[in-house]
C-alpha cells in the first residue's frame, strides 16, 4: 500500500545532526518527518567531545538541564610521549560563548536527550524502520520513497512528501550520491581499536593522547564512569585478531591491572577519515553532518561540525517555509559551511600526523620542538587556550560588508578612513563571526545568558542607545516584518534609567559584568545586526545601519513578508488541517 504523508521537510536519518535540526526546525513551528532505517536510537558510544558552539545551540533549543547531566565540562588533553611525559597541554577556560569550551559526552545519551527532546513538538515526528531507498524531485516538492518492514517481515512501501528533503544518514549517505555531488579528500590507511569500558578503573577525568612511537594510543575519562582507549593498529594486524579478548587485554596490560578483569562495552575496528562533500545542496535535497562531512577523531569535531550544520541550515529553512525569504537562501548553506568544515578536516589529519609518528628519531625530534614550545609562554599559551582551533568566520552568505555595505559578501578587516574605525583598538571585522554571549540583567531577570533573553530569532543589537531614536521608521518597519528584536544594553547603572527612558518595545539589558562594555569598546561598530543562529550578519556605525540592514535583506533574499517564522497557529500546534497542500 502506498501512503503519502505531507510535511514541510523531511530529514532522512535520526542521528545528532538529523535530531537537532528536527528540533530547530520544530522549535519554529515547521512540520518534519525524520525516517530512521534503524529500529531504535544507535546505543553505542561514539563521540566524546562536545564544543561550547554546540551546547550553545542546545541552549537554544531548551535542553541543556536534559544533555548537562550527561557532560563534564573543561574536558583537559595532555600529549604524552612514550615515557608518559607530558609535552603539550590544552585546557581552554574561555568561556565566551556562555559554556565551557570543551565538554566530555556519552552520545547515547546526549542524541537521547535531543529525540526525547521533540516530544515537545507535535509538528514533528520520527519514524524507525524506514528505510529510505529513493527519492523523487520536481519543481515544488521532494518525495522520499521508504521501505518498511512489519514484525512478519512483509515490506510495505511508503511515500513521504515535503518542499525539502536533508540527509543526514552518515558518511555512507544515499542522499549524497544521489545528488551526485564529489566526496573530495582523503581516507588514511591507519586503522584504530577502540575500546569502551564502563566503571572506569582509572578515574582520571580528562583526555591522555599517547604520542608512543611503539603503538600510539589515547585514553579518555568520560561522564557515567566511562573509560574510552583507541590504540593504532599495524598494517598486518586483521580485525578478527584485534578483536579477540586476548589481544585486547595484552594492548591494555600497560594501563591497568587487571584487564581481564573489565566491564566491556565494545571493542572495534575504525578508519578515519577527511573528506568534505563539493557541495551540500542540489535542488530541494541537501546533507549535513557526516554526510556532509568526514572528520578525523583528533579534535573531536565530527558530532561538533553537524551541530554547526543544524544550526546554519535550521534557520535558513524556517525563514523560507514561512514565506519571509526565496530559495535562494538555502544557497548560503554551502557557502558558510564548507569551508569551515574542510578547515576543521585538515586541522585533524595535521593534529593526527603529529601523534601517530611511529620512527623513534621523528619521534624524539616532535618531542623535543615541543619542550622548546612550553618554554615560550605565549605560544604554549596559543596551544593550551586552543586558539589553533579555526573559529567559523562567514566571508559569503547572509551577511553585508562592514566597510562598502555590499551584500553577500563581507571582507575580514575594517578598511574604513573614518576616524573611529583608524582609532579602534582592533580593525578585526566582526561580521562573519558569533558573537559572544555574556551574561546581563533585564528588569525581570538578573545573571541570566545573553540568548535566553533576546530569544531565538533575529535581532539588532545597540550599545547605549535606543535603536528606534537611530533608524529610520522604514528601517523600523523592516526590522518588524524580520520579526527582529531590538535590544538596547547599557551599564547596569544606567539601566533603570533606559527603562524608563526608551521606547517600550526596547529590550535593555544591564551589562553588570563589562564584558559587553569591553567588546564595544574595542569595535567602530555599536549597531549589531544578529542572525537566529547567533552569527553577527552586519555591524556598523548608527547612521550606516539602514544602508547595512538593506544589504542583509538583499542577502537572505527577504521577501517583505511579515510572516512569523514559526508559521502560522495551527501548523505550530499540529493540527493536521495545516499539513502542506503540496
Amino acid at each position: 500500500m502506498d501512503t503519502t504523508l505531507d510535511s514541510e521537510v523531511v530529514i532522512v536519518g535520526a542521528g545528532p545532526t538529523g535530531l537537532m535540526l528536527a528540533n530547530i526546525l520544530g522549535m519554529y513551528g515547521r512540520t518534519v518527518t525524520v525516517l530512521e532505517a534503524q529500529d531504535r536510537l544507535i546505543d553505542y558510544p561514539r563521540g566524546v567531545g562536545m564544543d561550547d558552539e554546540s551546547f550553545r545551540t542546545i541552549q537554544t533549543v531548551g535542553l541543556v538541564e536534559t544533555v548537562r547531566p550527561h557532560t563534564n565540562p573543561r574536558h583537559i588533553m595532555r600529549l604524552v610521549n612514550g615515557s608518559g611525559k607530558t609535552i603539550l597541554v590544552n585546557d581552554p577556560k574561555t568561556d565566551e560563548f556562555g559554556w565551557a569550551r570543551k565538554h566530555g559526552f556519552i552520545q547515547p545519551e546526549v542524541d537521547r536527550a535531543l529525540y526525547e527532546g521533540l516530544e515537545r513538538f507535535p509538528n514533528v515526528r520520527v519514524l524507525f524502520g524506514h528505510s529510505v531507498e529513493n527519492v523523487l524531485e520536481d519543481g515544488g516538492s521532494v518525495t522520499a520513497v521508504a521501505r518498511v518492514s512489519d514484525s512478519a517481515g512483509i515490506a510495505e512501501e511508503r511515500q513521504f512528501r515535503a518542499r525539502y528533503l536533508v540527509g543526514c544518514e552518515g558518511g555512507k549517505s544515499p542522499t549524497r550520491k544521489r545528488m551526485g555531488v564529489r566526496f573530495e579528500g582523503e581516507s588514511p590507511a591507519t586503522r584504530w581499536l577502540v575500546v569502551d569500558v564502563a566503571d572506569d578503573p582509572l578515574g582520571t577525568p580528562n583526555v591522555f593522547l599517547g604520542a608512543d612511537p611503539k603503538r600510539p594510543y589515547v585514553s579518555i575519562g568520560l561522564p557515567h564512569a566511562v573509560r574510552r582507549w583507541e590504540f593504532m593498529l599495524r598494517d598486518d594486524e586483521t580485525e578478527a585478531q584485534v578483536t579477540d579478548p586476548v589481544f585486547v587485554n595484552a594492548l591494555l596490560a600497560d594501563h591497568v591491572p587487571d584487564p581481564a578483569g573489565l566491564n566491556f562495552i565494545r571493542r572495534r575496528v575504525f578508519t578515519h577519515h577527511g573528506r568534505v562533500a563539493s557541495s551540500f545542496r542540489k535542488g530541494r535535497q541537501m546533507i549535513a553532518g557526516d554526510a556532509a562531512h568526514l572528520m578525523p577523531v583528533w579534535m573531536g569535531q565530527g558530532w561538533n561540525s553537524g551541530m554547526r550544520d543544524a544550526t546554519n541550515l535550521g534557520w535558513k529553512l524556517a525563514a523560507v517555509l514561512s514565506g519571509q525569504a526565496g530559495d535562494a537562501l538555502l544557497d548560503t548553506y554551502t557557502a558558510e559551511r564548507k569551508d569551515h568544515a574542510k578547515a576543521m578536516v585538515d586541522l585533524s589529519l595535521t593534529f593526527g600526523k603529529f601523534i601517530k609518528i611511529t620512527n623513534p628519531v621523528a619521534a624524539a625530534a616532535r618531542d623535543g620542538i615541543s619542550a622548546v614550545i612550553n618554554l615560550f609562554p605565549k605560544v604554549k599559551s596559543y596551544f593550551a587556550e586552543m586558539r589553533f582551533k579555526p573559529m567559523p568566520r562567514y566571508t559569503q552568505g547572509v551577511l553585508a560588508d562592514p566597510t562598502t555595505r555590499a551584500a553577500g559578501h563581507a571582507a575580514a578587516e575594517l578598511t574604513s578612513r573614518l576616524v573611529p574605525v583608524r582609532t579602534a583598538t582592533t580593525k578585526v571585522s566582526p561580521v562573519g563571526v558569533q558573537f559572544p554571549q555574556p551574561r546581563v540583567n533585564t528588569r525581570e531577570q538578573s545573571d541570566v545568558l545573553l540568548d535566553d533573553v533576546i530569544g531565538n530569532w533575529w535581532t539588532v543589537l545597540v550599545w547605549g542607545n535606543d535603536p528606534t531614536d537611530l533608524l529610520p521608521p522604514d528601517s523600523v518597519a523592516k526590522l518588524a516584518a524580520l520579526g527582529a528584536r531590538l535590544v538596547a544594553v547599557v551599564p547596569e547603572t544606567q539601566r533603570q534609567w533606559a527603562e524608563r527612558s526608551m521606547d517600550p518595545g526596547v529590550l535593555v539589558l544591564g551589562d553588570h559584568t563589562g564584558r559587553v562594555k569591553t567588546w564595544f569598546d574595542d569595535r567602530p561598530t555599536p549597531l549589531v545586526f544578529l542572525r537566529p543562529d547567533r552569527f553577527v550578519a552586519g555591524a556598523c556605525l548608527t547612521q550606516h545601519a539602514p544602508e547595512t540592514l538593506d544589504a542583509i535583506l538583499r542577502a537572505m533574499a527577504f521577501t517583505g513578508e511579515p510572516a512569523a517564522p514559526g508559521g502560522d497557529t495551527a501548523a505550530a500546534t499540529g493540527d493536521d488541517s495545516a499539513q502542506l497542500a503540496l
